[in-house]
């Protein structure tokens, strides 16, 4: 089946690209752009995107790779990730004149 018509893709090349990415690191993370980028072709209209994604997560070998398993992303305590003093961040400076 055709996925991405602009670029003429099907599932089974993202299956393939899937695998042989898989394959040769076993702990890279695997997205829709270096998929394109395997593919030697790159997104265009971005139309297919929902369904590339549900044909990547459909792949046997497309799980997350052991040593990322359990990452989550750091959410920063206090609400602001800026580590320089709130008096010296640059739109304050400019609101202040």
């Amino acid at each position: 089946m055709i996925v991405c018509h602009c670029m003429c893709i099907s599932d089974h090349d993202i299956r393939a690209a899937v695998d042989w990415m898989r394959a040769a690191d076993a702990r890279t993370v695997i997205t829709p752009g270096r998929i394109y980028h395997a593919l030697g072709k790159r997104a265009d209209c971005g139309g297919c995107l929902p369904l590339f994604v549900e044909t990547m997560r459909g792949c046997d070998s497309l799980e997350v790779p052991a040593p990322l398993r359990g990452v989550r992303r750091c959410e920063p305590k206090g609400g602001s990730d800026e580590r320089r003093q709130e008096g010296h961040r640059v739109p304050e400076l400019r609101a202040a004149e």
